[in-house]
Formats: C-alpha cells, structure tokens, sequence
C-alpha cells in the first residue's frame, strides 16, 4: 500500500480518535440511574468525571463540581489521569502528523525526517488510545462490581454501609444501598472505548507508513560505492618528461 495512503488514514483516524476522547473525557454521563424496576421518576441522576449532575421531570440540571484531590478513591484518580495523559498525547500526535504527510511540500523536509515523525505520531496514537481505553475499563468495572453489590443489598442481601464512595464520595460510580439509586454504563464510556480503538487502528496505520516510506527511500536512493580517484594531479615530473620528449622530437 502506498505510504500517502496509510499516512493520510493514519492521520485521519488519529483526529477521529482524539475528538473522541476529548468528548468523552468532557461528558458528564459516565454512569447514569438504572431505571429498571421504576415506574415512575422524578429525577435523573448521572454522573462523569468531572461532575455529578441530576435532571428533574421539568427539564432543569443542576451539576455538582467535583472539585479537590484527596476526596476520592485512587481509582476514580487514576481514570481522570488516564484519559488526561490519553487526550495529551492524541492532540501531540495530531500536530506531529500533520507536518510529517508526504502531500505537504510547503517544507523542504527530506522523506527520512518524515517517516521518522510519521512513527513518532503513530506511538503517540496507540499509546492515548490505550490511555482511553483503560480508563474507561477501569471506569466500567467500578460500576459493575458497585450494581452486583447494591442489588444483593437491596434484596435483602445484607451488605452494610454505603457505596456511593465506591469511585469516591459520590462523585463517581454510586450504587445504591437500601433503595439509593443504582447506576450502570453511561454514553461517555461507549465513546471513550470507541475513540481508544480508532485512535490505536491510527496508530498502527501511521507506523506501517514509517515502514513504507523507508522502504521506499531505500529503493529511490539504493547504496552506490564511490571509488576515488588514484591521482587527482598530475605529476611534475610528468610534464616534465614529456616535454623533455617534446623537445626531443622537435630537434
């Protein structure tokens, strides 16, 4: 495959990815109420990473900001660290990317500078849509184990205390304990797994560019063995002899 092709996919997907999990990092629907079994609600409660937020039937949202450090789990910490490093890193590898395409020629930046950008940008990619996708993993079994144990408790199972500190202090995942609401996958999860995958698949595309267009440069410019020359100047005494026969002959 061509490397304008892979670069220009590459590049593509990486923009694709890296809106994606700036969205997502940026939503507020995390986790949202589990509705099942209520026939009638007042309110809507979700929940992100930044903000917990709850949605009357007359259609008013009020947030809550989430703000300190030491008030959560380091679980919760480290999913907001995971998709800041990821967004970080997608938005670098979006700038690298576009000064390292082969169409640009508004430069006079030789092919082997721009493979060696293309794969820069590539590990970029991978690496924030790993950062995206973990995140969002860790995000998601939080609230897994936190709906297993508030649904045993509230038929009856018998588990004490409460898990809205399950993620940290209700800012994060919250099950609900003794009829408290209970949360389960919110959009912004389905997006960051979404953008992670694309901006991995960008990744890979941008590397096997670097690949190609090495290969190529290699194929263009192949190793040429430069044999210099014995003599470069010609010896006096050469001349010298010659034009002794010179004047020889003309004698």
């Amino acid at each position: 495959m061509a490397p304008s092709v892979l670069q220009n996919g590459g590049f593509v997907l990486g923009l694709i990815g890296a809106a994606a999990l700036i969205a997502a990092t940026a939503m507020n629907t995390w986790s949202v109420k589990d509705r099942q079994g209520e026939v009638v609600t007042s309110i809507y409660t979700f929940k992100g990473l930044w903000q917990d937020c709850e949605t009357t039937s007359a259609g008013l949202t009020e947030c809550r900001p989430l703000y300190g450090l030491l008030g959560f789990s380091g679980a919760f910490q480290a999913v907001r660290a995971l998709m800041i490093v990821g967004v970080v890193l997608s938005v670098l590898g979006a700038v690298i990317s576009v000064f390292s395409l082969t169409c640009l020629t508004m430069t006079s930046m030789e092919d082997s500078t721009k493979a060696k950008m293309s794969l820069t940008a590539g590990i970029m990619f991978s690496i924030a849509g790993v950062c995206g996708i973990a995140g969002a993993s860790i995000y998601a079994n939080q609230i897994v184990s936190s709906f297993r144990m508030s649904t045993y408790t509230n038929y009856g199972g018998g588990y004490g205390g409460n898990m809205e500190g399950e993620m940290g202090m209700g800012g994060g995942v919250g099950g609900g304990m003794g009829g408290l609401p209970t949360y389960t996958f919110g959009p912004a999860l389905f997006v960051a797994w979404i953008g992670g995958g694309i901006l991995v698949v960008g990744g890979i595309l941008k590397s096997l560019a670097f690949r190609e267009i090495v290969k190529d440069e290699k194929q263009r410019y192949p190793g040429v063995v430069y044999k210099p020359q014995s003599r470069t100047r010609s010896d006096p005494g050469e001349h010298h002899s010659e034009g002794g026969k010179k004047d020889q002959n003309y004698v």
